[in-house]
């Protein structure tokens, strides 16, 4: 068993908390995980990639050659057009559609949406609305991981039992708001796949 996530987005979205989720889901079940920083992840605005391989074998390079990646997973739509050449042909983009205009010659959102309508196998949503609906706009990161979740080959249920590590020091609320989003998100993959 393996998986290899490219994780993308733009600073402030919330990439970190996706990124150890993922990794606490992995750890639940034994796995080996690896993941790179192949840009800033500090850097609010900025462009966000982290390579993360997940794996029942050991792992010897964190990076993820191109052609080879079976999920990009992107919080903002340009960025994922951005890292398709890593997508492998079997491989799914699961991406947020809602746009982070955060330069000046920001491409036009018809022409992006009909760029990753052309990638094969794809889930695209508005994880800001679905997030937004339930009374938590910052939690639509964990919209996005519910959405990819079905094409990861780690129980959903470790998904949750990483929110629930992750976000317990702030209180059940956000423990709870973070569940519901990553149901949401999960709920929404199953119904459009």
């Amino acid at each position: 068993m393996k998986t290899d996530i490219v994780l993308a987005g733009v600073g402030g979205q919330g990439i970190l908390s996706i990124a150890a989720t993922i990794g606490m889901a992995a750890l639940e079940n034994d796995l080996y995980l690896k993941q790179a920083e192949v840009h800033g992840m500090s850097q609010r605005g900025g462009a966000v990639q982290s390579h993360m391989r997940l794996s029942d074998q050991p792992i010897y390079s964190d990076l993820i050659p191109k052609g080879s990646a079976d999920i990009i997973l992107s919080v903002e739509p340009m960025e994922s057009l951005r890292y398709l050449p890593f997508l492998s042909p079997k491989g799914w983009l699961v991406t947020n559609t809602k746009t982070y205009r955060n330069i000046n010659n920001y491409p036009d959102e018809q022409k992006l949406l009909e760029e990753i309508e052309n990638c094969g196998q794809y889930i695209a949503l508005n994880a800001n609305d679905i997030a937004s609906n339930m009374g938590s706009r910052r939690s639509s990161n964990m919209v996005m991981l519910g959405a990819a979740s079905p094409f990861f080959q780690v129980p959903f249920e470790s998904f949750k039992e990483g929110i629930r590590k992750i976000f317990a020091r702030k209180g059940d609320k956000v423990v709870n708001v973070n569940l519901e989003a990553l149901e949401a998100g999960r709920d929404f993959a199953e119904k459009n796949r």
